[in-house]
């Protein structure tokens, strides 16, 4: 399969070079920071690409002066750092870049937000723009797929994920071998993480819990750690682009759950990974929440490479009257509500008539692509 996809955020990346500005790109294992960011130096001239897995390129870049920064990148405009958050102190060395070479354009990439983003937030505060690469999109296989294909890969796609080398090889076997890459590397090796085991039940427990809220307490009781870990776990998670969470919407009625989250999965593929489940769709007894996820993740995923700021929630109430997902924009809220197989629904008149304006739409497998491109 043609492999050169180019990456919805590349445009963007593209056109904010030579702002002053170091441009960060976050993303998970595998979801192809380098091959992007490849693809922008080809477009450009005097480039050098440092990859921070070699111990020489880490120590070149850690703890130098300006000057011996300049010295180590002279003769080139575009300087890729990838793998950035491997340098020791490597907010400082971006910091030093910006300030004393504006000449020069410097891309840095980190596979997991909480280590680079930790490390050069204080230190480039007005300094950078950022992106976030997520597995593939949707649109972004249009490229090589006409939406005919697309449509009848849907389900190929709920169960195998949307990860480029899975997507490209076919080989489905990468998947366990990338949910080991993904959730070990990065988030096993993080400094907070003491338990590993706990960790994998963590996220098998809610691989099973998609679509339903979670309850932190309960969590935690069913895999043996305090609230207090879980939340600090899932926010590790969370900054791994492993998982995300969306929380309940409330403003008018008194009934409406406040306190409880749904949290999914970016890529269906890694959830399924993590259950050994990539049964067909017609085997499957989850396959609505599957459906719902997927959806829920790839319509996140466009707003973002999109550059579209949404505010994101679901809506229920004690009474169970539910909207799987909503967007609120401008004040005005759009109400979606997942269904594999539906074709009539009818929308909860409590919501449309405590939120005047609103709307809200059924999205099927029939129809979620409209959404989703």
């Amino acid at each position: 399969m043609h492999r050169n996809i180019a990456r919805k955020i590349q445009k963007q990346a593209a056109e904010s070079l030579f702002q002053g500005k170091v441009l960060v790109i976050y993303g998970a294992r595998q979801t192809g920071k380098t091959t992007l960011a490849r693809m922008i130096m080809k477009k450009q001239a005097d480039t050098l690409y440092l990859n921070c897995d070699e111990i020489d390129v880490r120590q070149g870049l850690s703890g130098r002066t300006s000057t011996e920064l300049a010295a180590m990148v002279r003769g080139y405009r575009l300087v890729v750092i990838d793998e950035a958050q491997r340098v020791e102190n490597i907010g400082l060395t971006l910091k030093l870049f910006a300030d004393n070479l504006l000449e020069v354009q410097v891309i840095a990439t980190g596979s997991s937000a909480f280590e680079l983003s930790d490390r050069i937030k204080e230190s480039l505060a007005g300094r950078a723009i950022e992106f976030h690469l997520h597995p593939f999109s949707m649109e972004e296989l249009l490229q090589i797929q006409s939406r005919l294909e697309l449509s009848r890969l849907l389900q190929t796609r709920m169960i195998f994920g949307m990860y480029p080398e899975v997507v490209l090889s076919g080989d489905k076997g990468l998947l366990g071998r990338l949910a080991d890459s993904t959730l070990y590397k990065d988030v096993m090796a993080y400094q907070g993480i003491r338990n590993h085991d706990a960790v994998l039940r963590l996220l098998q427990a809610l691989a099973l819990q998609i679509g339903s809220e979670v309850s932190y307490n309960e969590l935690g009781s069913m895999v043996g750690i305090d609230k207090k870990t879980v939340e600090n776990y899932l926010s590790i998670l969370e900054k791994a682009f492993v998982i995300f969470r969306l929380p309940p919407f409330s403003r008018n009625l008194r009934n409406e759950l406040r306190k409880l989250r749904k949290i999914y999965f970016w890529d269906t593929g890694i959830r399924n990974a993590l259950i050994n489940n990539f049964n067909a769709l017609n085997l499957r007894s989850d396959k609505g929440a599957l459906f719902e996820n997927f959806v829920i993740s790839e319509r996140m995923k466009r707003n973002s490479n999109l550059g579209v700021r949404k505010n994101c929630f679901f809506w229920r109430t004690h009474q169970q009257k539910e909207i799987d997902y909503i967007e609120e924009e401008g004040g005005v809220l759009h109400g979606y509500e997942m269904k594999f197989t539906g074709k009539k629904y009818k929308p909860p008149k409590e919501f449309l008539d405590s939120y005047p304006g609103s709307t809200v739409e059924l999205i099927s497998i029939e129809t979620c692509l409209e959404f989703l491109l």
